[in-house]
């Protein structure tokens, strides 16, 4: 009896394993068309308008790249999912009573975004470690950050760069300048409440602040 239940209970880790890393594969080549905050937000607010456009990375500005790296992952295009320099900074200063701050990467940002849910718990950072290290695997970093800026939020019921560029400009993706790439940047850590335009004296310092990053950054490639 307990030789059935272990094998029941093997079966189905291998079958969920098996699942995540075909939805892995699936999502190389094809738009993630929904995610699970999508869903999450919808729930909580029916009445909000939704606002998603998935577009090939050749049609986002490459200020708005760069402006996201800069300002969310300066070392995107070196670490392999997990920038070990940034956790051990956060927990430093965590610990000393400075403001929290996180140091998830942008790998693990899509990660979380697209195949799990928000969360703080061990068992839920535990999935994002695995996806991440499955799509740093399976995926290129142009591959990676092209789903994080079509998925991510970007303001209430705007989710990525298209959508984002519509919202607050009223252009294309493609068409942002650096400040207005820099501005979108500025209100991705907390999207439902800062404004990208207008922007607040506190997104214009931070908007500033990233465009200052981008002209430091160098030469941007992600080869």
């Amino acid at each position: 009896m307990i030789k059935r239940i272990f094998r029941f209970i093997f079966k189905i880790l291998l079958g969920l394993f098996i699942f995540s890393i075909f939805m892995v594969m699936v999502y190389k080549w094809l738009p993630v068309p929904y995610t699970p905050l999508m869903a999450i937000r919808y729930f909580e607010n029916p009445q909000e308008e939704f606002h998603h456009e998935w577009v090939p990375i050749d049609d986002i500005s490459r200020h708005l790249q760069l402006a996201v790296i800069t300002s969310e992952d300066q070392n995107f295009v070196n670490h392999k999912g997990f920038d070990f320099e940034a956790i051990q900074e956060a927990m430093e200063d965590n610990r000393s009573g400075r403001k929290i701050r996180g140091a998830s990467t942008i790998s693990q940002q899509t990660a979380k975004n697209v195949f799990l849910w928000p969360g703080r718990t061990w068992f839920r950072k535990g999935m994002e470690a695995y996806f991440t290290f499955l799509i740093e695997m399976l995926w290129s970093k142009e591959r990676i950050l092209e789903v994080y800026l079509n998925s991510i939020e970007m303001g209430k019921g705007v989710y990525g760069a298209q959508a984002a560029a519509k919202h607050w400009f009223g252009k294309n993706a493609i068409d942002l300048s650096a400040y207005e790439s820099a501005a979108i940047a500025a209100v991705l850590p907390n999207p439902r409440e800062y404004r990208a335009n207008p922007a607040s004296s506190f997104i214009q310092r931070r908007k500033n602040w990233i465009v200052n990053q981008m002209q430091n950054y160098g030469r941007f490639s992600l080869e």
